[in-house]
């Protein structure tokens, strides 16, 4: 049975990135994707990419009532404009999978110092499942309500967490670094994600405030202390997070073995002693990590590279509207990158 699929911010890369994946999903249907600035405008003007598979579809203005009867719509606005539709936009449709932060945090009280603002509707957070598969499975399976986590999220997420939730490493001390490609900035031109600005150049950026951070510490578990640091590097996709991490006293296994156990299952996460490449993930839904103990400095070592427009965002998405809808989870989804 089709799914008739919903896109509110269809014009922004992630939205973009939606109806790429969506083009390929044999389930999906896309009867509707919504711009501000863009509505009115064809798909394919916009994106010349999407132009076989959407000769024809026009953004249109993002009205909830457009909603009515969908299966599942996704959500690829900026932060705060999904709390805006929410309340009315759920009453309409099947399932919602929002992309952006405003359902992601479980305490409300984590809002006004991390985005600024107090959260307006703080009694729903507890009703989104956070959306990281591989993590939080049995939370996405056949829920109404999703929050895709973030892509430096997901990143440090896949190379903490088994580490963490297992007692191999301390959940404190923590310290995440972490490069994205510059479409993580969104399409909208800045000065910090000009050409001019980029090209060349790898600077470190939200020093001890990103917003990312104690969602970070949410995703890898409870009681988690993270010291997040990210960077932007002069490409277009892809995220690297180099996480390091003091071992447990009684810690007793090899790090990578750790990672190897907890993702033996798992369609989109490859482990390997090979150094992750975030091109290696470019165009794909998969996460590529691997782990290290150095025996001189007494430290681990956990890396993770992925695409952080696949399943730093609208794959992860499709991932989670998949075990929400109850398909089969890897379908429409890619596990193999483009290269060179």
């Amino acid at each position: 049975m089709t799914t008739r699929v919903g896109i509110f911010g269809a014009s922004g890369y992630t939205g973009a990135e939606l109806l790429r994946l969506s083009a390929s999903h044999p389930e999906f249907d896309v009867v509707l994707a919504t711009a501000d600035s863009q509505a009115g405008t064809r798909a394919a003007d916009l994106y010349p990419s999407l132009a076989a598979a959407y000769p024809d579809l026009t953004f249109a203005e993002p009205d909830p009532v457009l909603g009515d009867g969908l299966d599942l719509v996704f959500l690829a606005l900026p932060h705060g404009a999904s709390q805006h539709l929410v309340p009315d936009l759920r009453k309409r449709v099947g399932k919602i999978v929002d992309l952006a932060a405003d359902f992601r945090l479980k305490d409300a009280a984590l809002y006004p110092t991390w985005y600024g603002e107090e959260h307006h509707l703080p009694a729903l957070l507890d009703e989104f499942a956070f959306g990281i598969p591989e993590l939080f499975r049995a939370d996405v399976a056949g829920a109404d309500l999703v929050a895709a986590a973030g892509c430096y999220v997901t990143a440090a997420a896949l190379a903490l967490a088994p580490l963490v939730r297992g007692g191999f490493v301390e959940s404190t001390g923590i310290v995440v670094d972490a490069a994205s490609g510059v479409s993580g900035a969104g399409r909208k031109l800045t000065h910090a994600s000009h050409f001019g600005t980029v090209n060349e150049d790898f600077t470190a950026y939200g020093l001890l405030t990103h917003r990312h951070t104690p969602e970070i510490e949410q995703a890898v578990g409870p009681g988690t202390q993270v010291l997040f640091t990210p960077h932007l590097a002069p490409m277009t996709r892809g995220i690297l997070a180099t996480c390091y991490a003091r071992p447990t006293s009684d810690a007793g296994r090899d790090p990578l073995a750790v990672l190897q156990d907890a993702y033996a299952d798992e369609p989109f996460v490859v482990v390997s002693e090979r150094s992750p490449s975030t091109k290696a993930t470019l165009g794909s839904n998969c996460a590529h990590v691997t782990a290290r103990y150095d025996e001189r400095t007494g430290w681990v070592v956990a890396l993770c590279a992925l695409d952080n427009l696949v399943k730093g965002a609208s794959g992860q998405a499709v991932q989670c509207a998949n075990l929400a809808l109850g398909l089969p989870e890897t379908v429409g989804l890619p596990t193999v990158a483009v290269y060179p």
